[in-house]
């Protein structure tokens, strides 16, 4: 065999080699961007809910006021949390996911609303005339709903998130996703409300 065949030869195995590498790089690629835009579609959705509840504060808050005047404070709180809620921005094109101190906020200031809300209905106890109107039974059960819609969002979020941390830890996807930094960092979870552990003792 001369020369110039063993020649041709390594460069062909050489060049099988890169169209090899190329093709995993680009499909480790490719399959970090499906499972990131996976986590921002899911996101949307997580945002959806909390926008649907901070949507029924409103009107949670005037129906209870008409009956029970006197809980100024309660009433407060709760429209303060909304507030922050609203004031809670995780910015810009990046993955919300990817920035875990803003999260961390926005789950803060979540967790907030939601601590308010359940001081709220704990008020109602006091005033039976208040639970039995329409219209309240309709915002409750509205808000019960939206509720348990953020967990399931919030669940789906976390099994989206799962799915592209999983993927980009392993070899050698790792190394593209370090080599490209910032736009392919490890997603954080959504994590149980401090107290969690505890059953609350509120009865509807």
């Amino acid at each position: 065999m001369s020369k110039k065949m063993i020649g041709l030869g390594c460069l062909g195995i050489v060049v099988l080699l890169v169209v090899v590498l190329v093709a995993s790089v680009i499909g480790s690629y490719n399959s970090l961007v499906g499972l990131d835009q996976k986590v921002l579609s899911q996101w949307a959705q997580v945002e959806n809910v909390y926008q649907r509840r901070a949507d029924l504060v409103p009107n949670l808050v005037e129906t209870v006021k008409g009956a029970a005047a006197f809980e100024k404070d309660t009433f407060t709180a709760v429209t303060e949390a909304r507030a922050k809620v609203g004031q809670v921005s995780l910015g810009g094109a990046q993955s919300p996911a990817a920035n875990p101190e803003a999260f961390a906020k926005f789950q803060q200031a979540q967790d907030g609303l939601s601590s308010a809300l359940s001081r709220l209905l704990v008020v109602v106890e006091k005033y039976p005339e208040l639970k039995a109107t329409q219209n309240f039974r309709d915002l409750q059960v509205q808000l019960e709903g939206t509720e348990n819609r953020i967990t399931v969002e919030r669940m789906r979020f976390n099994e989206a998130a799962q799915a592209f941390n999983t993927k980009r830890m392993r070899f050698p996807t790792v190394i593209i996703a370090n080599f490209f930094g910032e736009r392919f960092r490890e997603k954080v979870y959504f994590k149980a409300q401090a107290g969690a552990e505890t059953a609350p003792k509120v009865q509807f």
